[in-house]
């Protein structure tokens, strides 16, 4: 798995070779012989280039992860074995997370990592900038959707992130509530600047073959670059915002704001931990993540509050 793995990211047997130290015509047998197991053809071999084919794209993330875990897991050992278990956790540790997750969430459980490891000196930026990790120097990068294609970039998923339209109900008495998505063309709409699809706003509902999806292309009656900016226009009543729950989830919960088209779904995001795949990410990046994981999995907070009072199952 692990040489199929490299084999995909340098699209190359000489490549991968050369990365793990091995020789083409090993890589080669390697990845045949996976091929025989598995019954099915992962790569195309041309003179110039390798690539995937549909059963080697659908093969790659469950080898990825498991080798990432298998990885994950050696580094652990081996620190505990020159470190000991006991070993204190102790430097510098930048994070970069977007404005409202940092703001909302991530300040406070910082905060509580650092009062359980004194010895880590945490440095925590929130922009909603999609900044390079490795350009500016982060060794860890909290992103809410937006995952970058890079194999420069490992990646752990920490939580997902549910998109939620709402308004308040000043806003909603004086304009009307919005029955259907065709209906927002009618209304302010609120928009995130950094949202992948801009003004498009997707929506679906229902499974199989009666599964409906629609999009519509609201026009923008105010926008920001930042989720706490545009959740504040929204309890104004300036118009109907596309928040997350981790974002609207106490609003939700007190009434002053309210769900618009709760029987349709958005697109669902997650909330992902990123750093450099280049090198071992240092025992207090694993600590710090681990911590993260624990907090907001298999549900989040935010979201668990929301179900239990029935917005959603």
């Amino acid at each position: 798995m692990e040489i199929f793995v490299e084999v995909a990211r340098q699209r190359s047997f000489t490549l991968a070779g050369q990365r793990l130290g091995l020789t083409r015509a090993m890589v080669s047998k390697t990845i045949m012989q996976l091929e025989e197991r598995l019954h099915a053809r992962l790569l195309h071999r041309s003179t110039r280039e390798v690539s995937l084919t549909d059963a080697g794209r659908a093969y790659l993330a469950p080898c990825m992860a498991t080798v990432s875990q298998a990885q994950e897991a050696a580094r652990m050992v081996a620190h505990v074995a020159q470190t000991g278990a006991g070993a204190e956790l102790a430097g510098p540790l930048r994070i970069q997370a977007p404005s409202s997750f940092g703001s909302a969430w991530l300040a406070d459980a910082v905060a509580r990592f650092s009062l359980l490891h004194p010895q880590v000196r945490a440095e925590l930026f929130v922009d909603d900038a999609l900044l390079d990790p490795i350009r500016h120097g982060f060794d860890l990068t909290i992103r809410v959707g937006g995952i970058p294609d890079s194999s420069a970039l490992a990646m752990r998923p920490l939580a997902p992130c549910r998109a939620v339209l709402c308004a308040s109900p000043a806003y909603l008495a004086q304009w009307g509530v919005p029955q259907v998505p065709q209906d927002l063309l009618q209304h302010q709409c609120l928009h995130f600047s950094h949202l992948t699809d801009g003004t498009h706003w997707h929506f679906q509902r229902g499974g199989g073959e009666q599964r409906e999806e629609v999009g519509v292309r609201v026009q923008a009656g105010f926008t920001a670059n930042n989720g706490l900016v545009l959740h504040q226009a929204a309890l104004r009543g300036l118009g109907i915002v596309y928040s997350t729950t981790f974002l609207a989830w106490r609003n939700l919960l007190d009434g002053s704001l309210l769900p618009v088209l709760p029987g349709w779904e958005l697109p669902l995001n997650h909330l992902s931990a990123l750093y450099p795949a280049s090198r071992q990410p240092s025992p207090k990046v694993r600590a710090l993540i681990d911590f993260l994981v624990a907090e907001y999995q298999p549900v989040p907070p935010w979201d668990r509050e929301l179900a239990a009072a029935g917005f959603f199952s």
